[in-house]
């Protein structure tokens, strides 16, 4: 059994004591493999979760039958609890384990009643959903208007600046060729642009850990001043 304090996260943060202890009751463990099918798309949304451990990947084919990461849920982070306001909801993804991984699974329906006496959770939930919004606003402006070196640089400060520990570095916890999905970049490109940053002196790559060496210079590549607009290699 995986523990997570409930009240960290921001759906159950503002519940009163009676609200949060049935929350509780209501909270279902689930243990994925590695690779795991969890929902695919065009199934009933009945149920939202919460990731305890391990990494869950949601993606949708194209026409060409390729896999698109649309969103890596990390320890933590909720997702599907948007669809639960819809009247007929259904996923509009599929949700796939990336490691051996550990949800908390909550059932719509009874939530929605407990959201019906808590105001202040209404108005937390309707801030997060804006805030995802102006995400994937930012992020259709990033997959349109920069290059792939720029989406990749782009990933690898804002990963170093969250994640940073002792050594100046950090871990790639979530496998290259998803990271490249991500990007809407192949895997050869990813790690030819990985390559050419460590040519430059901006990282050093080892494995799966990624040191930084020039931040300034990583920023700047990452066109987050609006500078600069560089291409290393093409997608």
């Amino acid at each position: 059994m995986v523990y997570f304090d409930l009240k960290r996260c921001y759906l159950f943060a503002h519940l009163d004591d009676s609200q949060f202890e049935h929350v509780k009751k209501m909270a279902h463990q689930v243990r994925l493999r590695d690779g795991q099918l969890f929902f695919q798309l065009g199934d009933p949304a009945t149920h939202f979760f919460l990731v305890l451990q391990g990494q869950m990947k949601l993606t949708r084919l194209s026409m060409q039958g390729q896999e698109k990461v649309i969103e890596i849920i990390t320890p933590g982070q909720t997702f599907a609890e948007a669809l639960m306001f819809g009247e007929h909801p259904e996923y509009p993804v599929n949700a796939v384990a990336i490691g051996d991984t550990y949800l908390l699974s909550f059932e719509c329906a009874p939530f929605l009643e407990i959201l019906r006496g808590s105001i202040d959770t209404c108005f937390k939930l309707m801030g997060d959903m804006s805030h995802r919004l102006k995400n994937l606003i930012r992020e259709i402006d990033e997959l349109t208007l920069q290059s792939a070196s720029c989406r990749v640089a782009s990933f690898l400060w804002k990963r170093w600046h969250t994640g940073i520990d002792s050594s100046n570095s950090f871990e790639l916890q979530t496998p290259k060729g998803v990271i490249a999905s991500r990007l809407s970049v192949t895997p050869e490109t990813f790690s030819r642009i990985l390559h050419n940053f460590s040519n430059q002196g901006l990282i050093h790559v080892d494995g799966s850990r990624v040191e930084v060496l020039d931040e300034k210079g990583l920023l700047e590549f990452a066109d987050i001043t609006g500078k600069i607009n560089r291409e290393i290699s093409p997608t």
